[in-house]
């Protein structure tokens, strides 16, 4: 695999980015299924950002061991200090690393969170991605998602078009991602033997998050 996608350049402004961009509806995407994970033990987020789900997340599942799991320095520093500022560093843990060379123990996590985070990777990347993940999930575990999705008709469709090419141009020349269009995720989750739960779309279909179950 060619070089992870850095974020390290975008850390700094990446809130004030997204607020300019889309308001709150990403940060809502990211929280409204969050206390669905409140009763977890073992957590595996992936591409976190600056920290704000985590430190939600810490709060509302006060018995969870959460290991955090991103390609970014920068980000992973502005995540760690958010959570210890709120006193549950504690019962996380960090690991700068590309996602497909993370070791998953078998069986380990009852619950992983993917939020805005398998947009970058191109299809066949999703797939290896999910394979390796599910194998290290624990039967009944939750999968939390949330991302950009193009929905199927009419002049929403049209706008999340031209949306998804700014921003996949952006990403591209800022981050060098890889991808340079969405890959059907909630397809390839299905696939892996995910069913879907529950979900809630944001900013006229062009942002969903979902709860996947194994």
């Amino acid at each position: 695999m060619p070089d992870a996608p850095n974020f390290d350049r975008l850390a700094r402004m990446y809130r004030a980015l997204e607020f300019a961009a889309f308001g709150p509806a990403l940060e809502r995407a990211r929280f409204c299924f969050l206390d669905r994970l409140a009763g977890c033990h073992d957590i595996l987020v992936l591409g976190e950002g600056d920290g704000r789900c985590l430190e939600r997340l810490a709060a509302l599942a006060p018995d969870a061991r959460i290991h955090c799991v991103d390609a970014s320095a920068a980000m992973l520093a502005r995540a760690a200090a958010r959570v210890a500022a709120a006193n549950v560093n504690r019962r996380l843990t960090f690991e700068k690393t590309d996602v497909l060379a993370l070791g998953v123990p078998p069986g380990h996590y009852d619950a992983v969170v993917t939020f805005f985070f398998l947009d970058c990777f191109r299809p066949e990347t999703v797939v290896e991605l999910v394979s390796r993940v599910e194998a290290g999930l624990r039967p009944g575990a939750l999968w939390l998602f949330a991302d950009f999705v193009l929905p199927p008709r009419g002049w929403t469709r049209l706008r999340a078009r031209v949306w998804l090419a700014v921003l996949y141009a952006f990403f591209r020349w800022e981050t060098g991602i890889h991808a340079s269009s969405l890959p059907p995720s909630e397809t390839i989750l299905e696939q892996a033997g995910f069913t879907r739960t529950a979900v809630r779309d944001f900013q006229c279909g062009l942002v969903r998050s979902a709860v996947f179950k194994k």
